[in-house]
């Protein structure tokens, strides 16, 4: 399936690129989005199911409110109100929000600690 990522601003679109897999197209608004951007934006997801991830204050609801006028078969996913944007949201919680919307082919674990892999016990002869 392809798939596309809609977020407000390029510092959350680096934040979530730090989970998803390279190939994962995300576009960013800049803001609240004019009618050009609106357009730029439909030409740019295309046939692609599209996600959106906005933050969860009353500059991201009415930017999620205008792109569920143009992607009204979208997917939304939240961030914590109490989380100052998607930007600063933890990336633990990111990596839930994105499986909570089935895209856990796309998602970048963190690799294990190695040393939270072995217990003491092991060493023990």
């Amino acid at each position: 399936m392809d798939i596309a990522i809609i977020v407000e601003g390029k510092n959350d679109k680096a934040r979530l690129k730090r989970v998803l897999a390279e190939e994962v197209p995300i576009f960013c608004t800049f803001g609240t989005p004019g009618s050009e951007q609106l357009e730029k934006l439909r030409k740019q997801v295309g046939d692609s199911q599209a996600f959106i991830f906005t933050d969860n204050d009353s500059s991201g609801k009415r930017i999620r409110f205008l792109l569920r006028d143009l992607f009204p078969d979208a997917e939304h996913i939240y961030t914590r109100r109490d989380y100052s944007g998607v930007e600063h949201t933890p990336e633990e919680y990111l990596i839930g929000q994105l499986e909570k919307a089935g895209l856990d082919a796309h998602i970048l674990y963190p690799a294990q600690n190695p040393a939270s892999m072995w217990s003491k016990d092991e060493f023990r002869a």
